[in-house]
């Protein structure tokens, strides 16, 4: 019978989720632009919500929800980095770091699939919302995990 073994300091499934959520965060990421190239649901959803707009003004509203997006995304990977990096060091503020950006990630993906505007049900589409939100859940097992270590 074989064992996995961690470090004392922090359970083995803590690292998983860090390195899936910034997997995750890498997906969420790269999606509104790889949409944006092929599929172009950001538009459609623009169009819906706004069908007598010019080409040009749904062009523009659909380049600031897909920056908006990336940018969120960037910043996460930001701090999945800043997480790992805390985890491997075994940082005495690792608990404060993970908890605070889980806290921000969470409320910025609620606030993504939530906040209408005008003419729109939700400003950023279901789809790109959740995707985005995925890393969250990741970031809830790593808040969970390095509260829970000795």
């Amino acid at each position: 019978m074989s064992t996995i073994t961690a470090s004392a300091r922090t359970a083995s499934y803590v690292r998983r989720a860090l390195y899936g959520g910034l997997l995750l965060t890498v997906v969420a990421t790269l999606a509104p632009v790889v949409d944006l190239m092929t599929v172009d649901t950001i538009g459609d959803h623009v169009r819906a919500a706004y069908p007598d707009w010019s080409a040009n003004l749904v062009t523009k509203d659909r380049n600031a929800i897909t920056i908006y997006l990336v940018a969120v995304g960037v910043l996460g990977l930001v701090g999945w980095v800043w997480s790992i990096v805390a985890v491997a060091r075994t940082s005495r503020r690792v608990r404060a770091i993970c908890t605070t950006l889980f806290a921000v990630g969470a409320t910025v993906q609620l606030i993504g699939l939530s906040v209408g505007g005008e003419a729109y049900t939700t400003i950023v589409p279901p789809l790109h919302g959740v995707i985005g939100f995925l890393p969250s859940l990741a970031g809830l097992v790593v808040v969970v995990g390095v509260w829970r270590r000795r």
